[in-house]
């Protein structure tokens, strides 16, 4: 068994931060000159991402934790000194692989591919196994399909076409445009991520987050939402939110009389919301642009809506969960905010209009517009933080911000380029067997004509992957299958995009892979299950998404004023429905169930009743039992919390975070 020293050796460290520096270098400068094309980007430093992990997990004691470190050493010597040659042979190969050679490729160029491939097969069953097994099943079916009876028979593949497809073609393999996408347009926004990070704006954001949450026993539930919307607006990952926000949210809302299991829930719903909130989304957004072929900014203004009714109910609903459960006025010490957590604040809000505002404004292209937020945030943080070492006289804080963000953007983007080739080889086996066109045939000739039935074989569909697969593999399973079809029955492209990316969210909550609901249970010390459970209610939100696409459109279709209409409608029958769910509107169960039940039926009109006279006119009985609820009860029950508990002690403190994650 390993027994490495907790500290990484000298020498490993060195090697790592060479070969991360020189990564970054490498990826900088095309960032600022395009030179080369993102093909010869790929090329070039998918095989340097992998050196990148295996060199993570032998500083983490993560590699084959099972094996003598000698062990661990020369296997992942092995393991680099391939990705090296491969990342040397393609460089040099490029334009003979790409044109005299395309279709023929020879011996050098099949087996050069076909390692890096099982490398990188490698990394799925570590870090992706429900992926690994997936790829296995149809490699197998690629080369076996003749043994496979009914519509999905084919003839059977050769290995040498499917490795081929796996590995050296640029259009299905592990250097395809998924994993240029991690490299380009997902990176550049990464490296503001990980400025961020790591120059403290992450940490300054949660101290003023816990300010706000002492005030009152409302505001402190309320925090999670917040906080988690704000990091959600560069980082585009639900488990980055749980890690950063939740480890100090939770247990403060527990320490104030929230059930644990409750608390966690509203950490995971606060913090999935990170995958849907613009500027930077989840990776499934960068994904529907390449889909479509549209700029990322076109995602981005269409996502701004979605996101913002998605946090309006779930804090709704966090607030009426915390009057249910009586949260406590939490006292106890506060860490003033100082001078260098307002300019980290002032930082974090420059970063976000200042990539909105590029993108927007003067149009720039979306890599365009984060490096050069990058550069000027960069700068700027770099000087100051330089000022106050020179002022402070350690040197070492000067160091300290440089080696945190280099940890960040290596490890994040080195998994993600990785899980993005692991997605490659999944699209390529799809693509080469024919497996979308034949399960689109199944979904039209199931569902006929009738759209209703061909939205819920998909939700169906969609949710099965989402138990086993993360939200960017169901996204493109997802599209692949039903976007064709969906298509042609006159569904506009924008909605069927939407609805995926929506259902691929919506997956991270499905058992027994919701990585959220896991992360924040932990915390917790509550049950994963109910924990889901819990997170479900609260993020209703993501149903009437689902649903309102496709009734209203207008939702998705064109950004601006033409989203107000069905952005309204749905909101009202989102907020309906949780309260419906949350709220009490009498002591009594024989007056309460019947106006809740018909709450939720009125709700229900307005989201899916297509005319939007009708449904204008069910907001009027939604929003007269709300205001109902906020005049007679809501006093009642606020006065009943007071009266029930006085205050306690903040007992726990906002956690650093060291990292922000990984984008899901």
């Amino acid at each position: 068994m390993t027994d490495m020293s907790s500290r990484p050796p000298l020498v490993l460290n060195g090697i790592y931060y060479a070969v991360a520096i020189a990564f970054f270098v490498y990826i900088f400068h095309y960032y600022w000159t395009g030179s080369g094309g993102s093909t010869l980007l790929a090329l070039t430093l998918i095989p340097i991402t992998f050196v990148l992990f295996v060199l993570q997990s032998l500083r983490g004691n993560e590699f084959y934790p099972k094996l003598p470190p000698m062990a661990n050493y020369v296997i992942a010597a092995i393991y680099i000194a391939i990705s090296l040659y491969v990342s040397y042979y393609m460089t040099v190969e490029y334009e003979e692989i790409g044109t005299s050679r395309a279709g023929m490729w020879d011996t050098a160029d099949l087996v050069w591919g076909g390692l890096m491939t099982l490398l990188i097969m490698e990394y799925a069953r570590k870090r992706h196994m429900p992926l690994f097994i997936l790829n296995i099943a149809l490699i197998l079916y690629a080369v076996y399909g003749y043994l496979v009876p009914g519509m999905f028979y084919h003839a059977g593949l050769s290995w040498e076409r499917v490795l081929s497809a796996m590995s050296i073609e640029m259009a299905t393999g592990i250097f395809s445009s998924l994993p240029q996408i991690a490299l380009t347009t997902v990176g550049s926004f990464l490296l503001v991520l990980s400025l961020l990070s790591g120059f403290g704006c992450i940490d300054s954001l949660l101290r003023a987050t816990k300010r706000v949450a002492i005030r009152s026993a409302h505001a402190l539930p309320q925090s999670a939402v917040v906080g988690s919307m704000c990091v959600g607006t560069v980082s585009g990952s639900g488990a980055a939110n749980a890690i950063t926000i939740g480890s100090a949210t939770i247990p403060s809302m527990i320490g104030a009389g929230m059930p644990p299991a409750t608390a966690a829930a509203i950490e995971s719903a606060s913090s999935l919301g990170g995958q849907l909130m613009p500027p930077v989304m989840g990776i499934s957004a960068f994904l529907m642009a390449e889909f479509l072929g549209k700029d990322y900014f076109e995602v981005v203004a269409r996502g701004w809506v979605p996101a913002l009714i998605y946090y309006a109910t779930v804090s709704t609903s966090v607030y009426l969960l915390a009057i249910r459960f009586r949260t406590r006025l939490v006292v106890g010490s506060v860490e003033g905010l100082t001078w260098r957590d307002l300019v980290n604040l002032a930082a974090f809000v420059v970063v976000v209009t200042g990539l909105v505002g590029l993108m927007a404004t003067v149009h720039l292209a979306p890599m365009f517009a984060a490096l050069y937020v990058f550069i000027a945030v960069g700068s700027a943080l770099f000087v100051i933080n330089f000022v106050s070492v020179l002022s402070q006289r350690s040197p070492r804080g000067l160091i300290e911000p440089i080696v945190r963000f280099l940890d960040a953007f290596t490890d994040m983007i080195s998994d993600l380029a990785l899980l993005l080739a692991t997605l490659s080889i999944m699209t390529g086996a799809l693509v080469i067997t024919g497996v979308p066109t034949k399960l689109g045939s199944v979904l039209i000739e199931a569902a006929g004509v009738n759209l209703v039935a061909m939205v819920l074989l998909s939700f169906i569909f969609g949710a099965i992957l989402g138990t086993g697969l993360p939200p960017a593999p169901t996204y493109i399973l997802v599209a692949i299958v039903i976007a064709p079809p969906m298509i042609q029955v006159g569904v506009n492209p924008w909605v069927v995009h939407f609805f995926a990316f929506f259902l691929g969210v919506f997956g991270e909550l499905t058992p027994p892979t919701s990585l959220v609901a896991a992360v924040t249970a932990k915390i917790a010390n509550a049950s994963f299950y109910q924990t889901l459970n819990r997170a479900l209610q609260i993020c209703i939100s993501l149903f009437t998404l689902m649903a309102g696409v496709f009734v209203r459109p207008e939702l998705v279709i064109e950004p601006g004023l033409g989203q107000m209409r069905g952005a309204l409608l749905v909101l009202t029958a989102t907020i309906g429905i949780t309260f419906s769910l949350q709220a009490r509107f009498s002591d009594r169960g024989s007056v309460d169930l019947p106006v809740r039940l018909a709450l939720a039926l009125c709700a229900l009109i307005v989201l899916l009743y297509p005319s939007e006279q009708v449904a204008a006119a069910a907001c009027l009985p939604v929003v007269l039992t709300i205001a109902y609820w906020i005049i007679w009860r809501r006093p009642a029950a606020t006065l009943a919390m007071t009266k029930a508990v006085g205050p306690t002690v903040l007992a726990t403190s906002f956690v650093k975070a060291d990292s922000p994650g990984r984008m899901d």
